[in-house]
Formats: C-alpha cells, structure tokens, sequence
C-alpha cells in the first residue's frame, strides 16, 4: 500500500534527482504504471475506494432486524438465541452461516448503542467564568409570547 511519506520520495526522485521512472519502480518495488499515475496527477494522498461484496445475509436483513427488534422488547427468558434465529432463516431459505448470523448481530447491536449514546441528549450550553464569578448567580424572568400577547409564565408550587 503506497503512502505519502513514499508518495512524496517518488516525486522527489523524479523531480528533484531526474531519476527515471523505472528506478523509481525498481527501488519502491511498485508497477512503472502505478509510479506513472502518482506523477501524473494532482493526488496529494492516495485514495482507495472500499470495495463492497454483497453479502449473503442481505436478503434477510430486514426479516432478521425485524426479528432484533422484537427480541428486544421481550424479557430475558422469553427470548430466542441466535442460534434459533438462524435455524429460522435457514427455514427461510438463508444459506449462509451462523457465523454471518452473529456478526450481522454485533453491527445492530453496536449500531443500536449507537444510537441509544447520541439520542436523547439535551442540549446545553456551558458557562466559562472568570476568576471571582464562579458563584455569582443571575435571576431572570421568562416571558413567552402565545398569539400576540406577551405572558409571564405561571411560578411552579
């Protein structure tokens, strides 16, 4: 895998040092056509595109989230273990494996704790004080406005 510590020597061997690009080749042990490109163009860091396999659990994902998220809701005892949930896919038609089973179920899971981390958090802003301010307190009324009239909201009991 090329990086840009050695994307930045073959542009100084070839700029700097007129080194040919076969030598260039030759030291860095990649392809004259892979030097070449480098060269060529304006890449600054080389970028390579994550290819993307279909896997055989696609199919079922949605059953099989569906079925996560049902599991869920239900308590402890009463829940149905992968290996259950898999024997059912396979009664589906799933060919894969239960290995492909469980991973599908770590990603949902992590993605779900995801989720639960990030959802649900208020938004508040912090107050950076000054040396001599950190206990002064500041009392304020609020006043909201409800189809042109201005009200003061109700003191809680």
């Amino acid at each position: 895998m090329i990086d840009v510590a050695i994307l930045s020597v073959i542009r100084r061997w070839h700029l700097r040092d007129q080194m040919p690009i076969r030598e260039i080749a030759r030291r860095t042990g990649l392809s004259r056509n892979t030097v070449k490109k480098y060269l060529a163009g304006d890449v600054v860091e080389p970028h390579y595109t994550r290819r993307r396999s279909p896997s055989v659990i696609d199919p079922y994902a949605l059953k099989l989230t569906q079925w996560f998220k049902l599991e869920a809701s239900r308590s402890r005892k009463q829940r149905r273990s992968l290996k259950q949930l898999h024997a059912d896919l396979a009664s589906l038609g799933f060919t894969g494996s239960y290995d492909r089973v469980t991973a599908f179920a770590r990603k949902w899971r992590q993605a779900q704790q995801e989720l639960a981390r990030t959802a649900g958090r208020g938004t508040y802003i912090t107050s950076v004080l000054g040396l001599g301010h950190a206990f002064q307190l500041h009392w304020r009324e609020d006043w909201a406005v409800i189809g042109n009239e201005t009200a003061k909201p109700p003191k809680p009991n």
